[in-house]
């Protein structure tokens, strides 16, 4: 019985995912084709054709999984550590003074082969 009810589930999902897209075009649509009508109607207009979509596209499997995920994500990231403004600072130097010695080492490397290949190609002073 479940099985036939998951059937029944996806293919209302697939309709109301073509009718939130439906809306999200017919939205878009309406806005460039009344175009002569106040900006302000129009993108009020626009906004609601796209919130009907929205809660089409919350209303099906897909939508509640992302919903889900939205959620456990905002729990995740309520558990991250930051670190304090002193350490953020410790690290941007620590990361900028070994860009600038890693850029000065390579600019020192790129300048002595280019000196060795000029000298075995005849190039050189």
């Amino acid at each position: 019985m479940s099985v036939e009810s998951e059937q029944i589930s996806g293919q209302f999902d697939t309709v109301k995912l073509i009718l939130a897209l439906f809306m999200m075009v017919a939205g878009v649509a309406g806005f460039y084709y009344f175009a002569e009508h106040s900006l302000l109607l129009r993108v009020i207009s626009l906004l609601g054709a796209l919130g009907v979509a929205i809660v089409f596209v919350f209303t099906t499997n897909l939508g509640r999984g992302f919903w889900l995920f939205g959620q456990g994500s905002m729990i995740e990231l309520r558990k991250v550590v930051w670190p304090t403004k002193k350490e953020t600072i410790q690290t941007t130097l620590i990361v900028m003074v070994m860009v600038l010695f890693v850029g000065i080492l390579l600019w020192v490397f790129d300048n002595l082969l280019s000196w060795g290949i000029g000298m075995v190609i005849g190039q050189g002073g």
